[in-house]
């Protein structure tokens, strides 16, 4: 009879085992299911016990939609786990603050337990419920996240929506009655203010982004009426992010913006030449064009919409990093920057067959300067106009050199014979003209380049590239030897030269051909 019975346990402990395990969790029997696999954009590490203090154990890797779905099917949404503020979602879970270590482990530990520990019961699928099944010390997901932008399109799409009526989304903070408030024509990104953490009370820009925007969301969608979407994947997946509609031509931002500025280092004075505290020009920046050719404002204010020069002063401050007035115009390595931005484009394909051979430290003053920083001219204004500074930088504008261009058909040379191969293949007969007027009609429509192409053999120097600009530049051999010279190294031989400059130009331009010796050089006989 013993026996009998311990075998009759031992059966039932087999069933419950099985009953157990097979409800284990979306992934705690050890393999993934195959919708759960793979990078993951709704992959969230749950890591808040962090600002209590050194984390006890390793962070819980968690589904977000994977939990948003299941949810879904039970006719649950995010107000099972997600409170609510003043009529908004919540982001964080089950809480508005985080009170204590103690008090927020608990909370976790009851809910999430609690929730696996019923669907258990029931014997449908569901998550782990011990420690080291959630705490895991090595990662079983790789994210796919990407941060979500809100550029032009998007945001004039968002205006459209709401009728004009900035004031549901932007606002300010009034110190005085501890309230927001809405500023009229004084909008500004919301990265001002919501930066990457919380502090002093002002939530980081992703708490503030999703109690906003998916709250919002999910209002229009309880209405059933169309809305952005309300899970990870809908903003945070690349795949996703490609099939969000963009407008092509983006009406300018509604606000007082000003069309033109002039950018100077210091007031004018009565009788100021236009010269600065560092005797540089000031320059007339044409602000409506510029706002045009970015996403978002935060490409050259990226901290307010205050003036540049109220941090980066002449001798740069604490406010900026150090960075002064003339790095933040002209750093080369800085896309924020005036000439950073300029040299960016200088990459893309009908630009970089030139750009990419010439060094930008080797620009004259004539081109990188003059065309920014601008003479006064007495067409221009007949007197220095402190108190009028947009009609004078408006008249700048007006008055600013005529697109250069290129020389007379007749002044370029149809072809140029190259010879230098001769004894291994037959001469090369290089159509001049026609890559001089392919290069030119690259750029025609080019504002930028047009202001710094400022002579007509401006476009010449991108193979002439050590020499003046001229209708009759100097030929490559007067630079190049016949080998390399070993006085000077980085100069090459008169061969490297012409390889070098014409398949550099043709791979920074993406052109297949030529593929090969015989493209360019017919075999000689």
């Amino acid at each position: 009879m013993k026996k009998g019975k311990w075998l009759l346990y031992a059966v039932c402990f087999c069933a419950l085992f099985v009953i157990w395990t097979n409800g284990s969790g979306l992934y705690g029997s050890g393999r993934l299911p195959q919708e759960l696999s793979g990078p993951r954009p709704d992959l969230i590490k749950i890591n808040v016990m962090a600002v209590f203090g050194r984390l006890e154990k390793s962070p819980v890797e968690f589904l977000h939609d994977a939990h948003t779905q299941a949810l879904a099917q039970k006719n649950l949404d995010c107000s099972a786990c997600h409170p609510t503020d003043n009529g908004r979602l919540f982001p964080k879970f089950k809480r508005l603050s985080d009170t204590d270590r103690v008090t927020v482990m608990n909370l976790y530990h009851k809910e999430c337990i609690g929730c696996h520990g019923e669907l258990r019961l029931r014997r449908e699928k569901t998550g782990p419920v011990e420690c080291d099944d959630c705490h895991k010390e090595k990662s079983r997901f790789v994210s796919s996240n990407q941060p979500m932008g809100f550029d032009k399109s998007l945001h004039w799409r968002h205006v459209q929506a709401q009728e004009n009526k900035c004031e549901r989304c932007h606002h300010e903070y009034d110190e005085k009655t501890k309230t927001l408030f809405f500023a009229k024509d004084k909008e500004s990104t919301c990265r001002y203010c919501h930066k990457a953490e919380t502090k002093d009370n002002v939530k980081s820009m992703r708490l503030a982004s999703h109690l906003a925007c998916i709250s919002c969301h999910r209002k229009y969608l309880a209405k059933n009426e169309l809305a952005g979407p309300v899970e990870c994947a809908g903003c945070h997946e690349a795949a996703a992010q490609r099939k969000i509609e963009r407008i092509a031509s983006v009406p300018r931002m509604p606000g007082k913006q000003p069309d033109v500025v002039l950018l100077k280092s210091a007031p004018l004075g009565p009788s100021d030449d236009l010269r600065g505290l560092n005797g540089m020009k000031a320059v007339a920046f044409d602000h409506k064009a510029h706002e045009a050719y970015t996403d978002t404002c935060r490409s050259c204010h990226h901290e307010s919409l205050n003036a540049c020069t109220g941090c980066h002063t002449l001798n740069g401050t604490d406010k900026s990093q150090g960075i002064n007035l003339e790095k933040a115009m002209h750093q080369l390595d800085s896309h924020r920057s005036c000439r950073g931005c300029h040299l960016s484009r200088q990459k893309a394909k009908e630009c970089a067959g030139c750009h990419g051979l010439v060094a930008a430290d080797r620009e004259t003053e004539e081109s990188s300067c003059s065309p920014c920083h601008l003479k006064v001219l007495p067409e221009m204004a007949n007197a220095t106009l402190p108190d009028h500074e947009k009609e004078l930088a408006e008249r700048m504008l007006q008055f600013r050199a005529p697109i250069a261009g290129t020389y007379r058909q007749e002044d370029i040379p149809e072809t140029v014979v190259i010879k230098k191969l001769s004894r291994q293949y037959e001469a090369v007969d290089f159509p001049h003209r026609k890559i001089v007027n392919a290069l030119a009609g690259n750029i025609k429509d080019s504002k930028l380049a047009a202001y710094f192409h400022t002579q007509q053999g401006t476009l010449c120097q991108g193979c002439h590239h050590h020499s003046m600009a001229s209708a009759q530049p100097p030929r490559c051999e007067t630079c190049h030897g016949p080998s390399m010279d070993a006085q000077a190294p980085t100069k090459s031989g008169i061969l490297g030269a012409y390889h070098l400059q014409c398949l550099g130009c043709h791979k920074a331009m993406g052109m297949e051909k030529p593929a090969g010796c015989t493209d360019c050089h017919k075999k000689s006989s």
